[in-house]
């Protein structure tokens, strides 16, 4: 979008993993305790990494069917239910917010900027990992994975988002790591999309049709007013 012809930005809204926080190591650990119950051979970071991004479910159908295949319908839902146990009762132990994170989130907040969540994570596991670590009071509003019908890159719990929040997608920034919150964020009608580059894409940005890269999170001010 033309910037000249842009509205003024007043939400932003963030997707979690790979973009606010680095949880892969979280993700792997629970991910190795449900494989170790099962008698499989455990995943390393980097098979973790390229799973992630679609939320819980197939999370765990990628971790299953790297180490041994699927199991049936019974037992993969039990997988998952397993799963979800071992993550969310601990889902920051061997997580971080990114560098910068939450000093640009105050900046944004004191700027008057409505902010908001939209990620694949189930609720649970989101709303104690913001808590944990310590960013939860930046942001109005929320929403996880099983939220809504669909997830992204669907528009659907970006549309929803952007209206608890109370703002239009035209007066809405998007900030994201793959190609799902870029999909999921045009469909939507989002104004602005931008980009991190340390994420967890599985293409490459270049490719895709978002308005730009951020060096770094810190960044992100400037280029929501520039």
């Amino acid at each position: 979008m033309d910037p000249l012809s842009r509205r003024p930005i007043r939400a932003v809204a963030f997707d979690l993993d790979g973009t606010l926080v680095d949880s892969i190591a979280d993700l792997t650990h629970a991910s190795n305790a449900l494989l170790a119950e099962l008698g499989r051979p455990p995943v390393d970071l980097p098979a973790v990494r390229s799973f992630v991004g679609d939320g819980a479910p197939k999370l765990v159908e990628r971790v299953l069917a790297a180490t041994g295949g699927l199991p049936s319908p019974d037992e993969a839902a039990r997988c998952l239910r397993r799963f979800l146990a071992i993550y969310e009762a601990d889902p920051s132990a061997r997580s971080a917010l990114y560098p910068g994170v939450a000093e640009t989130l105050g900046r944004l907040a004191e700027a008057g900027l409505r902010l908001g969540v939209c990620t694949n994570k189930p609720m649970a596991a989101t709303t104690r990992l913001l808590d944990d670590l310590g960013i939860a009071d930046r942001f109005a509003a929320v929403v996880g994975g099983d939220s809504y019908p669909t997830r992204k890159p669907s528009p659907e719990p970006v549309l929803g988002l952007l209206e608890r929040l109370g703002v239009p997608p035209g007066e809405a920034a998007f900030v994201g790591d793959n190609e799902h919150d870029v999909a999921a964020s045009r469909a939507a009608g989002v104004a602005l999309v931008l980009m991190v580059p340390y994420g967890y894409a599985r293409v490459p940005l270049d490719g895709l049709p978002h308005d730009g890269i951020l060096e770094g999170f810190a960044d992100l001010p400037g280029r929501l007013s520039a």
